[in-house]
């Protein structure tokens, strides 16, 4: 019985550990695009037609119930923030002390979706 509960409490605590962003995987399903389980994006922004294609119809419908929103500025669930302006990924979304952005630069996925570095 204590060995059932233990698996049990162990498959539980891997299933929490999965849910959360840190673990949450980005993938591109082609080139300039970026997904995470909720949105799309690409060198223009979030984009509800990429949405609906690579993550699906619910998630895109979500995305255009907001109504308008800025879609330049963008952050995965993993934490990654994008900017369109910036051209830019970051490793997270939040401003230093002197009001810049204080997000180390991801060159990765920075390359991934503007095309270069």
């Amino acid at each position: 019985m204590k060995l059932a509960i233990g698996i049990f409490l162990g498959l539980f605590s891997f299933g929490a550990l999965a849910a959360t962003p840190e673990t949450a995987a980005l993938w591109t399903p082609g080139k300039g695009v970026l997904c995470d389980k909720y949105i799309c994006a690409d060198a223009t922004g979030v984009s509800i037609p990429l949405t609906e294609k690579y993550v699906g119809k619910t998630r895109a419908d979500k995305l255009k119930a907001m109504g308008e929103f800025d879609t330049t500025t963008f952050t995965f669930v993993t934490g990654l923030s994008c900017d369109v302006k910036e051209k830019l990924c970051r490793q997270d979304r939040y401003y230093g002390a002197d009001g810049k952005r204080s997000g180390k630069i991801n060159k990765y996925y920075t390359k991934v979706v503007f095309g270069g570095f």
